[in-house]
């Protein structure tokens, strides 16, 4: 009982002093909070299991070849057929391939992310269903029926998990044409990879999956593999025998895989494919949260040993009156313990919305994150981490003795007050270290940041609007449909307030597989150095679509309706390919043709094409604009509609969507018209990751900051107050009260510089090291570190400035006869 009412009189004490309270728990809060809030989303996204049976044994093959740029590369057919056959370490392949499917039979036709998978798809990736079947080796080859898989996520949200959705008949419409389908089964929960799918299809749904281009096509890569280890199996030997199944592969087809592009092959768990995005963010914020703790830990150490040291006399008192040690000691773990107890309380109550927040962030990264919940083993793990901190703050101290309490009495304390003042530096100077390492990577991205911020796009991007219309061509000829889409665009700018209306191959910055296209061509009177041909992005466009982005034609014409299936055929070189073929001529009137051996493959045609015109360099990849080595082709004389239509306004884009959603479904009413939003936007969506960095590291160093400063300014108040006699005598000795500034404000800079230096040590130290595991994070400079110690030693001046003009204010009369 005696210790609860030692409880109590510390809940009174403690009252006195609300400010150190206050102080205390909140910085206790925030360490504690932010840990958990972060381990709960390091937890669900980097380390909870999959849903997928034997997860360990799950493996994903990647192709590459770094001499063209490609990282990761899908596989052809002709590839999965070679690698996949006579395998011992791996049971069974799985393969899939993304698709945009326009479905028509669930609500409002609309294109969804989709995948084409084969039957034994589900059974390597080791899923099963929630309602229905899922697709098995049944489902496979051309006379099979269309089956389609709805994953959970889309039947739950989009179709509010109606069980009456088996059976029913759908139709999907893709770029190759459309084909009917029937709704089999319904996905378990489970991690969408490698994009995040709506609906899984067998390979009959695509016609171009069945056709000979691509069955036979070596280069025709657009598959996905995943795998299954035979029983016994390791990676190690799997990679192995693939490797050298691959070497065999390559060195039979010379043609395909020339030495100089450098093709090989890999695989990995599927765990940490998945992760693969997310993983250094995350360990990196996590690595983040465990300083703000060391800080936290610091300045909570230097407040309650501080109050300690202020409580000398009162424990000397009662120590001469009779007080034991232990009695003493449980005072003081009793204040500590309320200090500690009241700030892992505050945690739990920070931590929940912290989750909410990062959760938001890390689903940019991977979309396990979304639907977090707050991991309670990492709060009480930080509860018991406050609680131990709590029992060393009590017994850390020394404590008068009975015997002899002169010290305590007069005012004395000079050795404990020196000793406990050491630790307080010491705990000032790890606080100030781990928050320059906090501030100089949120420099880092935030120079990052302000650099993307004030970068400007080639083209016009406020004005212009980027909207879907993804291909529609049920019920209609070849012709019917290139018609039906040329009267779309010709209708749309008749409306009032449009400018220019153009189609294209895909938006800027927003479509993924459209940007990334390029293919080998060679020049009339041009070569490579190395004897290659030359490489260069593919893009299909309409008349008028450089009007509609405010880019000039320099040198030529530009498309018109003359150019078209049958008449002579044309491109538009940018400016980087026109100096790369013609440096210093008129690359105008010069021919080129495409000769990469894919292009048969995807109906793209190998005969000459003049060059029309030469335009400036439009880089619609990068949001810092880089060389644009871009060709670009007329859309009647290629493959027709190519689903992105781009509106320039003369004032408000959004203004016209209405207008422009009923023109188009007064000439078909399931036509989808969908992503409606201005390149501005698209641009600000593309830097939101960025952005959020920014700002998650900012907000973590900008706390840290603000802790390391109230430790610096008690550090140097606790100071003050024990060198009051010294600061006394140096006054009556004929010391200016600016000489009793300046020492308190060097003490305090002195301490930042200490912690600065051993900050930039430990900096460089862990850069250098972390360079050589992790490859795609930025570094910080010289800049970031010099703009951090300023910043740093900026706040312990300020920091340093109230109880330096205490100090300063000392009267030499009453601090001699205090003593």
């Amino acid at each position: 009982m005696s210790f609860f009412r030692d409880l109590r009189i510390a809940v009174r004490s403690l009252a006195r002093v609300p400010a150190l309270w206050i102080t205390v728990a909140l910085t206790l809060a925030l360490g504690i909070g932010a840990n958990a809030a972060i381990f709960s989303v390091v937890r669900a996204v980097l380390l909870r299991p999959l849903a997928n049976r034997d997860e360990d044994q799950l493996l994903y093959l990647r192709q590459s070849a770094p001499g063209i740029g490609q990282d990761n590369a899908a596989f052809s057919v002709p590839e999965i057929q070679d690698i996949g056959s006579g395998l011992k370490s791996i049971k069974e392949l799985g393969t899939f391939s993304e698709l945009d499917f326009t479905v028509v039979g669930l609500g409002t036709p609309r294109e969804i992310p989709a995948g084409v998978v084969d039957g034994h798809y589900f059974e390597v990736m080791g899923l099963r269903p929630v309602l229905g079947r899922l697709l098995t080796p049944s489902d496979d080859g051309p006379n099979a029926a269309g089956a389609v898989v709805l994953t959970y996520h889309f039947w739950r949200t989009s179709l509010h998990s109606d069980p009456s959705v088996i059976g029913k008949p759908v139709r999907l419409e893709g770029p190759t044409g459309a084909r009917p389908a029937t709704v089999v089964g319904v996905l378990e929960p489970s991690v969408p990879y490698p994009v995040a799918t709506e609906i899984i299809a067998n390979i009959v749904t695509s016609p171009h999956h069945l056709s000979a281009t691509m069955v036979t096509g070596r280069e025709h890569r657009m598959t996905e593999v995943f795998a299954r280890l035979a029983p016994g199996a390791s990676v190690d030997n799997a990679r192995a025998e693939l490797r050298s199944v691959y070497g065999a592969m390559v060195a039979a087809h010379p043609e395909v895989y020339k030495p100089e592009e450098h093709f090989k092959i890999d695989v990995t768990r599927m765990h940490e494919q998945i992760n693969s995005r997310a993983n250094t963010i995350l360990w990196i914020l996590f690595a983040a949260a465990a300083l703000l703790f060391v800080i936290a830990s610091s300045n909570v150490a230097n407040l309650v040993l501080a109050r300690t040291v202020r409580r000398e006399p009162e424990l000397a008192i009662r120590s001469a009156l009779g007080a034991s040690t232990a009695v003493l000691r449980r005072s003081l773990l009793a204040e500590s313990l309320v200090l500690c107890g009241s700030g892992a309380v505050a945690a739990v109550g920070l931590a929940i919305p912290m989750v909410a927040v990062l959760g938001r962030y890390a689903s940019r990264f991977s979309v396990r994150a979304n639907d977090l919940t707050l991991d309670f083993s990492m709060v009480w793990f930080g509860i018991g981490l406050a609680l131990i901190a709590a029992v060393f703050l009590a017994f850390i101290p020394r404590l008068p003795s009975a015997n002899a309490p002169q010290g305590g009495l007069t005012g004395r304390g000079t050795r404990v007050a020196g000793g406990s003042s050491r630790r307080l530096r010491i705990f000032a100077v790890t606080q100030i270290a781990a928050s320059f390492l906090l501030l100089a990577g949120a420099c880092v991205l935030m120079k990052t940041l302000f650099v993307l911020e004030q970068t400007r796009p080639p083209f016009d991007s406020a004005n212009v609007l980027a909207l879907n219309l993804p291909l529609m061509s049920y019920g209609r000829s070849p012709q019917q449909v290139d018609e039906f889409y040329r009267e779309v665009q010709r209708r749309i700018s008749a409306l009032p307030g449009v400018e220019h209306v153009s189609s294209g191959f895909s938006a800027p910055w927003r479509d993924d597989r459209g940007l990334n296209i390029s293919f080998q061509f060679a020049a009339q009177g041009a070569r490579r150095a190395d004897g290659q041909d030359f490489r260069g992005k593919f893009r299909v466009i309409s008349p008028g679509f450089f009007d509609t982005f405010g880019v000039p034609i320099q040198e030529g014409r530009d498309l018109n309706a003359s150019d078209k299936d049958g008449s002579e055929r044309v491109v538009i070189i940018s400016q980087s390919i026109a100096k790369m073929l013609y440096p210093g001529q008129d690359a105008v009137n010069h021919t080129l043709w495409w000769t990469d051996g894919v292009i048969k493959f995807v109906g793209i045609s190998a005969e000459p094409r003049r060059i029309i015109a030469v335009v400036p360099d439009f880089d619609d990849e990068n949001i810092i604009p880089s060389p644009a080595m871009t060709i670009y082709e007329p859309t009647e004389q290629e493959q027709g509609w190519n689903g992105r239509l781009f509106v320039r306004a003369h004032q408000d884009a959004y203004a016209l969507v209405p207008a422009i959603s009923q023109t188009i479904h007064e000439l078909s009413a399931d036509q989808p018209v969908e992503k409606a939003s201005t390149l501005g936007d698209v641009r600000a969506e593309v830097l939101t990751p960025d952005r959020l960095n920014a700002i998650v590291f900012g907000g973590f160093a900008a706390v840290a900051l603000l802790i390391s400063v109230v430790g610096v300014a008690g550090v140097l108040a606790f100071s003050v107050s024990w060198r009051t006699r010294e600061f006394g005598i140096r006054m009556a000795l004929g010391a200016l009260p600016r000489s009793i500034l300046t020492i308190v404000l060097v003490e305090g800079v002195t301490m930042a510089s200490i912690g600065v230096g051993a900050g930039v040590v430990v900096g460089f130290a862990l850069s250098r090291t972390i360079a050589k595991y992790v490859t795609d994070i930025h570094q910080p400079g010289p800049l970031a570190f010099v703009g951090s110690a300023v910043v740093i030693l900026g706040a312990a001046v300020i920091a340093s400035a109230v109880p330096a003009a205490r100090a300063a204010r000392v009267n030499a009369v009453e601090a001699l006869r205090s003593e």
